[in-house]
């Protein structure tokens, strides 16, 4: 494994976004099967959000859409708007965000402290009712947003073609023989697949999906009761596993007392897809390498209710 540098020097926060570690999840590995999760944790704003905002803006900004006298508007569970209010503070650009009402209360604070303007959405309604709301507050005065629409922006999934692919090459190569992650906009399911089909040799991409429709997987889309993302391409990957709430929320429990590792619920999810994946491979004889993306930090989710758990985000 190529070893993980920091630059010494920067000239923009947005300049940190990238080039996160892949680490090694030794004690979930059966023997003859590696697994690693890359630390998305580790960019600036915490979380794998930041790839797909930097392209978001960056793509904009070099077409003539987004300028210094619109406000850009989006729909977002949460890390995705802290990823937007970082590019815009960084950028010099006024954000807005319409998201769930249930959304933890750190992202709220987080992309509050940015200067961000929050609207919330139904909380009944997920992420699907902060999608309708968006549409409709842009409808109303469209000379006054760039709406750049995560869930159908092609740069979206550029962001992880460009960029969280090739550092996952570069980090295990030929080795690499799966990967998988979980479905939101679908953006780095369907970045890092484009890029991994064009490797030299076979990768076996799976998405990962929760379970049921009422779930507590936050940010993860159940797509057959989900608005699905036009980015979304389901040819792309190679099939789909599904891992229910309670799965994703243990796994996430015991990275932390095993590895140490403190993250999200999807993250758990992801971690827990891998890890299963890992097993049936041994239960073959099968040799294999897989992948998964630790999205974010546990930090995000302190002082959860428990019927959030069941709770349809």
């Amino acid at each position: 494994m190529t070893a993980f540098v920091r630059p010494a020097r920067l000239d923009s926060i947005v300049d940190a976004i990238g080039n996160t570690p892949l680490l090694r999840l030794r004690s979930l590995e059966p023997e003859g099967v590696e697994i690693y999760g890359k630390l998305e944790f580790m960019n600036p704003g915490g979380s794998v959000k930041d790839r797909a905002a930097r392209q978001i803006f960056l793509d904009a900004i070099a077409r003539g859409d987004l300028t210094k006298d619109k406000v850009l508007i989006d729909s977002t569970s949460g890390n995705t708007g802290v990823a937007y209010s970082l590019m815009g503070a960084a950028l010099g650009y006024r954000v807005a965000l319409v998201m769930p009402k249930n959304v933890s209360q750190a992202r709220k604070d987080i992309t509050r402290g940015f200067g961000t303007e929050l609207v919330y959405s139904d909380p009944l309604e997920g992420s699907d009712g902060a999608i309708r709301l968006v549409r409709e507050i842009v409808s109303k005065n469209p000379e006054k947003y760039y709406y750049p629409d995560q869930y159908s922006n092609a740069s979206n999934w550029r962001g992880h073609y460009l960029g969280t692919a090739p550092e996952i090459l570069a980090d295990v190569g030929d080795r690499l023989t799966h990967f998988v992650t979980g479905l939101g906009t679908s953006g780095t399911m369907m970045g890092v697949t484009r890029r991994l089909k064009e490797h030299s040799r076979p990768i076996t991409c799976f998405a990962m999906e929760p379970a049921e429709a009422a779930h507590g997987l936050e940010g993860l889309k159940h797509m057959d009761s989900s608005i699905v993302p036009p980015i979304y391409d389901r040819s792309i990957h190679d099939g789909t596993v599904t891992v229910d709430t309670d799965a994703g929320w243990d796994m996430s429990d015991r990275l932390v007392a095993e590895l140490g590792l403190h993250v999200g619920h999807s993250a758990g999810a992801n971690v827990f897809a891998a890890w299963r994946l890992a097993k049936e491979l041994h239960a073959r004889g099968e040799r294999g390498c897989v992948v998964t993306i630790l999205c974010d930090r546990g930090d995000r989710y302190f002082a959860p209710m428990k019927w959030e758990k069941q709770y349809r985000w």
